[in-house]
């Protein structure tokens, strides 16, 4: 029994140095820096796809059903878009859903072997869809105004 007590009391001081407005505001910001990082990787100045994201898409990326010029333009747009919702902490579940939606065709279509990083990816969004943003986010603020 000393040892559950001393779990339980463990876990207690944990939770109360770590809320979950924390662990969801790092979840934000952490898989926010992937996404947004990748979308830099294939513009030139602040928003201009490179040729070299266009050939990418044609080959390596090819998607089946939509067209490399078009799969380039979405993937590119996602990448800069969503995460700076999350950053923001601004329609939360819908930013972490659409990230949800393109880390399945990423894991599908372009890397099935990458499914380890993918598994990551998702571990670190599901919450986010199941609780939202948390307290430090915009969401949560538009929320508590409209109940005022």
């Amino acid at each position: 029994m000393h040892a559950v007590k001393l779990y339980r009391s463990g876990s207690a001081a944990l939770r109360s140095v770590l809320p979950d407005a924390l662990l969801l505001l790092i979840a934000r910001l952490a898989i926010a820096a992937i996404f947004f990082l990748s979308g830099r990787t294939k513009v030139e100045g602040l928003l201009t796809i490179t040729d070299g994201t266009y050939e990418l898409f044609r080959s390596e990326y090819a998607l089946p059903i939509v067209s490399p010029e078009v799969a380039a333009i979405a993937a590119t747009g996602a990448e800069h878009l969503f995460p700076i919702l999350l950053v923001l902490g601004l329609g939360t579940r819908f930013a972490a859903l659409a990230l949800i939606g393109m880390t399945l065709v990423i894991q599908l279509f372009v890397y099935p072997d990458a499914w380890p990083t993918h598994l990551t990816w998702l571990a670190i969004l599901l919450p986010l869809v199941a609780h939202g943003g948390g307290d430090c986010a915009l969401d949560r603020l538009i929320v508590r105004c409209a109940l005022i």
